[in-house]
């Protein structure tokens, strides 16, 4: 099984109105992120945001979860918040993991609107299953991600579907249950 990274992207994303964007970190995001993160075993995480302003924000997080007071407060967020880290973009994700891991990742894009070709979430637990290769699993923030961002994702895994045709989850939501259903225990 190969290591598995996850990816939240920020900019390049799309507004309501289909433009480029930057959008902005919310604590939650990160702090909820990394914690699946760590319990399902994901490598490092990433949140892909170019602005110095955001960057920043999210060094004091973690500055003080993992070396301030936070850490002596609650240790596990600080055990969590450890594997996070600031990129500017998806292609310094990619060279980071290729540091780590010697090799390119294959890339993996989730997106509540995807209508097209999929995988679905059982395939892609198999594929982790049997390839040694990394995997970086994109999730999105704002109105979704670029064409050029989509465009370097060899899969994109099947929306996740709840009663009805309403799905509108939170990120951190979504990304838990895609982790919970590609690393998670097998008996349900």
């Amino acid at each position: 099984m190969g290591e598995v990274f996850v990816g939240l992207v920020h900019y390049p994303v799309l507004n309501k109105n289909g433009e480029v964007v930057a959008t902005s970190v919310t604590n939650l995001d990160i702090h909820d992120i990394a914690r699946a993160s760590r319990t399902y075993g994901v490598s490092r995480f990433f949140i892909i945001n170019p602005m110095q302003t955001q960057k920043r924000l999210v060094e004091r997080i973690l500055e003080y979860w993992c070396e301030g007071g936070g850490r002596s407060y609650n240790s596990l967020r600080g055990e969590a918040l450890k594997n996070v880290e600031v990129v500017d973009d998806l292609v310094s994700a990619v060279g980071e993991i290729v540091k780590i891991t010697g090799v390119e990742p294959i890339i993996v894009g989730t997106w509540a609107g995807h209508d097209g070709e999929s995988l679905t979430l059982c395939d892609l637990r198999g594929k982790l299953e049997r390839d040694d290769s990394p995997y970086l699993i994109l999730f999105g923030t704002g109105w979704g991600m670029t064409d050029p961002v989509k465009e370097m994702c060899k899969y994109v895994v099947e929306p996740i579907r709840g009663v009805d045709e309403y799905y509108h989850l939170s990120v951190r939501s979504a990304a838990a249950i895609i982790l919970d259903r590609i690393r998670g225990r097998k008996e349900v």
